[in-house]
């Protein structure tokens, strides 16, 4: 789609009415129409930048943005690259040629992509975290058994179309040249089916379900999205299957909490046990793991365990396990936890009796 100068293309001045380019198009497609000129590559060439012309004038927006931006702008916001092809320019303008010749030019039905499909899978998190196989079963359309995807009743066979005779297209003469028409009867299959199947009604398929094995990548995290390629919708008429894409939702740990790539922790202490240091037994996501608390660590410290989080989906490694550390008090006491703890709280006391306002001036001025 080069810098082209569609009104001269077509003929017409910069300031003509939608009829006049109407008319103007009409007269060139005649003129440059590949049944007229057989084999004329250049004529082909000539048909396609007319039709390119017209495509853009005939549209308001489109027009807008060729006067004001040229060919440059049509193209960035609307995406319109010209035609490819002599088909694609009969199946835009299908329409307009039944109104030029009282018919339009088709061919058979093109080969169609099948649909994506979506299939929400949920893993638990020690799943996501190092990857899973599972089996699923994606509801999609599946082939008649009973017909074999032929849409036939078993031991029928197709017969030729009475119309156009197996050619899938009718000629019309139309003036001094002839445009051949896609049979509407057969849809350009050249056959038609006269015993339909009975379980399909003809279709070739039923709503069924595949049952897959997909593999689970490690790290993947709630809301990842795995496309698996070929294994959606079937494709019609020799157009390739669809993709199946997996939304993956992840369930919640009891303990655990994921953060990235890092995983936390919250482990409980005791009194005790967070001023005397200590080792203790803590879960991890590969098993127990004895951890080194060290004397008078405080709420809320952390402890890190490197490389020992969830593995990295796009890269090498894995986060870290984090041990959040908070203090756990009990709610009820035996009588000997309760003496030792008055003992201690007065121990505290006196502690702080002696680092209060008079202990510090004391040590200050060496005067009571």
């Amino acid at each position: 789609m080069a810098n082209k100068d569609y009104y001269r293309i077509l003929g017409v001045p910069r300031n003509a009415t939608q009829e006049e380019i109407k008319r103007a198009y009409r007269r060139l497609a005649l003129q440059y129409h590949p049944d007229r000129n057989p084999g004329d590559k250049e004529a082909e060439e000539r048909f396609k930048e007319i039709a390119e012309a017209y495509e853009v004038l005939r549209d308001p927006e489109k027009r807008r943005l060729y006067d004001l931006y040229g060919v440059e702008g049509v193209k960035s916001s609307t995406g319109f690259t010209g035609f490819r092809t002599v088909e694609d320019i009969f199946s835009t303008f299908s329409d307009l040629f039944e109104e030029f010749f009282g018919f339009s030019r088709r061919t058979r039905r093109a080969p169609r992509p099948g649909e994506d499909l979506r299939y929400d899978l949920a893993l638990d998190f020690l799943e996501a975290a190092f990857g899973a196989e599972k089996v699923i079963e994606v509801p999609r359309r599946v082939p008649c058994e009973r017909c074999q995807g032929s849409g036939m009743e078993p031991g029928t066979s197709p017969k030729v179309c009475p119309y156009c005779y197996g050619r899938g297209q009718i000629s019309r003469s139309h003036g001094f040249f002839t445009i051949s028409t896609t049979c509407s009867y057969c849809q350009g299959e050249g056959k038609i089916v006269t015993d339909p199947c009975k379980a399909c009604g003809g279709e070739g398929w039923l709503r069924g379900a595949k049952r897959l094995t997909v593999r689970i990548p490690p790290g993947v995290a709630d809301g990842t999205k795995i496309r698996v390629q070929g294994e959606g919708e079937e494709g019609e008429w020799g157009g390739p299957p669809g993709d199946l894409y997996l939304y993956i939702h992840v369930k919640p740990h009891e303990l655990f909490r994921r953060e990235g790539d890092d995983v936390i922790y919250r482990l409980p202490l005791s009194y005790s046990m967070a001023a005397l240091g200590g080792e203790v037994e803590v879960p991890t996501l590969e098993g127990s793991t004895k951890v080194k608390i060290p004397p008078g660590i405080q709420p809320g410290e952390v402890i890190r365990l490197k490389g020992k989080g969830i593995p990295r989906l796009r890269g090498r490694g894995r986060g870290d396990f984090l041990i959040e550390v908070t203090i756990k008090v009990p709610k009820k006491l035996t009588k000997r936890q309760r003496e030792l703890l008055e003992e201690l709280a007065a121990c505290e006391e006196q502690q702080r009796e002696g680092e209060g306002p008079k202990g510090f001036f004391k040590r200050f001025t060496g005067r009571d």
